[in-house]
């Protein structure tokens, strides 16, 4: 038993990280896009929703790129001795840069459909930027911000390029989910695969449905035109 509670209770918490980090920074940056008026807004979007079109063996390129020890970034982290690449927080830096994309697009399109003349009429009874953000702007924006944030999770949870590369597959401390499959497929272990297979379906499959009860049903009812 071991085999599955070990990488699912790993996959768990590493795609738990992830969301979270992808929701905090997608809701701050889904705001200003969503705000921002400029011809560069759109190439901006376009640039930070790249993982959701790159293969996840180039995300995991760069991130070893960056992160391992001769990366700017890895060396000047390994100078307070943090060390990212072949750690389980290795493997929540893949499963967000991931997961970030799906959290932006969802958010983005929800603070969009936020009527600006309720943040005005906040502004004019005397509240600041940030007051309007948390009490105005954010709750109208939940349900779509929600779907995004599970659809994120469900990502996170089924990564494998990309954690493969930056954290490798060691038992017990980088093996998720989807890199226990593989192993298993690869060891001829077609029993342990096929509980894996099922696990991961019904977790991804659950957090789905979530997600799509959360959508707002003015979106659903377009998708339905």
């Amino acid at each position: 038993m071991s085999d599955l509670w070990i990488p699912l209770l790993l996959s768990l918490k590493v795609a738990g990280w992830a969301t979270l980090f992808a929701a905090v920074l997608g809701i701050a940056v889904a705001f200003l896009l969503s705000r921002w008026r400029s011809p560069l807004c759109n190439l901006v979007d376009s640039i930070l929703t790249l993982p959701m079109v790159l293969p996840p063996t180039v995300i995991g390129y760069y991130l070893l790129v960056l992160l391992g020890r001769r990366g700017w970034l890895g060396q000047w982290l390994s100078q307070w001795g943090i060390e990212l690449v072949f750690t389980w927080q290795g493997a929540v830096v893949a499963a967000t840069v991931v997961a970030f994309p799906l959290v932006l697009k969802s958010a983005r399109a929800a603070f969009e459909d936020v009527d600006y003349r309720l943040e005005d009429a906040g502004i004019v009874l005397g509240l600041s930027r940030l007051q309007v953000f948390f009490r105005v702007s954010l709750p109208l924006a939940m349900r779509g911000i929600m779907a995004g944030v599970l659809l994120a999770f469900a990502r996170a949870l089924g990564e494998f390029g990309a954690t493969l590369m930056i954290a490798g597959s060691i038992p017990g401390r980088t093996q998720t989910l989807s890199i226990s499959i593989y192993e298993a497929v690869q060891a001829g272990n077609d029993d342990l695969a096929m509980i894996l297979v099922l696990v991961t379906s019904a977790s991804c499959i659950a957090v789905l449905w979530f997600a799509g009860l959360l959508t707002p049903a003015q979106q659903r009812h377009r998708g339905a035109r």
